[in-house]
C-alpha cells in the first residue's frame, strides 16, 4: 500500500506519539531516530585486575567500529553509511532514503595502559573490552619547610 511520506512507516505510531515523538522543528525521520536513540549504551564492571566494558552497538558490523588509544584515552568510534531503496530500479523510484552517521565515546583508562593490554571482541551487536587496571601515578605530598624567625 502506498502511503504519503508524512506517515513514515506506520500510521498508528505517528498518531500515538504526536506531539511528543517529534523534534522541535519537525520529525527528523524514522530511519535516523532508530540509530540516534540509545546509541553506545555502556556497562563497566570491575573484575579481578581488569575492567570489563560492554558497549551496545546494534546494527553495526565489526568493520564499522574502530578503537584507538591515545594519551591515556580509549576512543571507540562507530560509522554507519546506509541506503534504503524501494521500488523498481528501472522505473521512477517511489522511495529512497539514506543515512550516514558517526558516534564515538572516550574513556580515560590511564597513561600506563598499552594498546597490547586491551582486548576487544565484537559479537551479537555488543563490543566487549577488557582493560587492565593500573595504579594511578602517585602525586608527591606537599612538604612544608618551617621558617624560623
Amino acid at each position: 500500500m502506498l502511503m504519503p511520506s508524512i506517515f513514515n512507516n506506520s500510521l498508528f505510531d505517528e498518531m500515538m506519539d504526536f506531539p511528543f515523538g517529534r523534534d522541535f522543528f519537525g520529525d527528523s525521520g524514522r530511519m535516523m531516530n532508530e540509530y540516534r536513540t540509545g546509541m553506545m549504551k555502556t556497562d563497566v564492571k570491575e573484575a579481578d585486575g581488569v575492567y570489563e566494558v560492554d558497549m551496545e552497538l546494534p546494527g553495526y558490523k565489526k568493520q564499522d567500529i574502530s578503537a584507538k588509544l591515545e594519551k591515556g584515552y580509549l576512543t571507540i568510534t562507530a560509522v554507519k553509511n546506509e541506503e534504503n531503496n524501494e521500488g523498481n530500479p528501472d522505473s521512477r523510484y517511489i522511495r529512497r532514503e539514506r543515512y550516514s552517521g558517526q558516534c564515538s565515546r572516550s574513556f580515560f583508562v590511564g597513561e600506563n595502559v598499552r594498546q597490547e593490554d586491551i582486548h576487544a571482541r565484537f559479537e551479537d551487536g555488543i563490543l566487549k573490552l577488557t582493560i587492565p587496571k593500573t595504579e594511578p601515578a602517585k602525586i608527591e605530598e606537599q612538604k612544608y619547610i618551617a621558617i624560623e624567625g
